[in-house]
C-alpha cells in the first residue's frame, strides 16, 4: 500500500507540473534580452524597503534557487531547507548558535503570501511545497512605488520624435514601466518576460517605433490584432 501511495503522489506531481506549465514561464531566454542586474535593482529598490529582513532573506533564497538558478518562477522547497539555507541568526552575543527555526520560516512565508510576493500553487509532499515567486512588477505593494519612480524619471528625449523604443531593450522597458506591465486590451498583469509591444499606428500604416506609438500587450493581442485600428480592436 505504501508503494502505491508513493506512485500515486509521483503521478500527481507530474499532473501538477503539467497543469502549471502555462504559469511556470521559463525566463532563461529572457536573460539574453533583459539583464539580471536590472531585475536585482528592482528587487532592492522597490521590494526590499517594504518587507522585513527575515521576509527578505526568504525571498532572496527562493529567488536564487528558482529564477536565478533554473530560469523558472516555480520552486518546491521545504521549511527545513529554507531554515537551513538561510543560516544562523544571532539572538544576542551570548547565544550565537540560535537557528532561524522552521516556525519562524512558516510565519514569514505566511506574511509573504499575504502580501502577494509568493503564492502556494501546489500541495506539500516530502520535498516541500510548490511556490510561485513573483517579481516586483507583479507585486501590488511595489506597483505604486514603481509607477512613482517612472513618473519622476520620464525619458528626457522628446517622445514624439522617432526614437526607437521597440528594438532597444532599455527603451522597451521604459514603455512597459509606463504601462505598469498591463495589457491595454485585457488589463492582464504581465511581466518583463512575457510582455510584448504593439504599435498603436501600425508600421504598414505609417507608424513608427516612438514612445507614444507603442503600447504594452500580451502575446495573444499582438498576434490577433494585425492591422485592425486599435480602438476597434479594444472594443471587440
Amino acid at each position: 500500500m505504501a508503494d502505491e501511495i508513493i506512485k500515486i503522489r509521483e503521478l500527481l506531481n507530474i499532473v501538477e507540473k503539467s497543469m502549471l506549465a502555462d504559469n511556470a514561464t521559463s525566463i532563461k531566454v529572457a536573460f539574453d534580452i533583459f539583464e539580471l542586474p536590472q531585475i536585482t535593482k528592482d528587487i532592492v529598490d522597490f521590494l526590499q524597503p517594504l518587507i522585513s529582513p527575515y521576509e527578505m532573506d526568504i525571498y532572496w533564497f527562493m529567488f536564487r534557487h528558482s529564477i536565478l538558478e533554473t530560469g523558472d518562477t516555480l520552486l518546491r522547497v521545504s521549511n527545513g531547507k529554507l531554515a537551513k539555507g538561510i543560516g544562523t541568526k544571532f539572538k544576542n552575543i551570548e547565544k550565537q548558535n540560535f537557528r532561524f527555526g522552521e516556525k519562524t520560516v512558516t510565519e514569514n512565508l505566511r506574511f509573504l503570501e499575504n502580501l502577494g510576493i509568493i503564492k502556494k500553487v501546489g500541495d506539500t509532499n516530502r520535498d516541500g511545497t510548490l511556490y510561485k515567486i513573483f517579481l516586483p512588477e507583479e507585486i501590488e505593494i511595489c506597483k505604486e512605488k514603481m509607477q512613482k519612480h517612472h513618473l519622476e524619471h520620464l525619458p528626457t528625449v522628446d517622445p514624439r520624435k522617432e526614437q526607437d523604443y521597440y528594438n532597444i531593450k532599455e527603451n522597451r522597458l521604459k514603455v512597459f514601466e509606463r504601462d505598469m506591465f498591463i495589457c491595454y486590451k485585457y488589463n492582464k498583469q504581465l511581466t518583463r518576460f512575457n510582455a510584448t509591444l504593439d504599435h498603436i499606428q501600425p508600421i504598414s500604416e505609417g507608424g513608427n517605433n516612438s514612445y507614444d506609438n507603442l503600447a504594452t500587450c500580451c502575446f495573444q493581442c499582438n498576434t490577433t490584432r494585425r492591422a485592425t485600428p486599435i480602438l476597434d480592436f479594444i472594443g471587440r
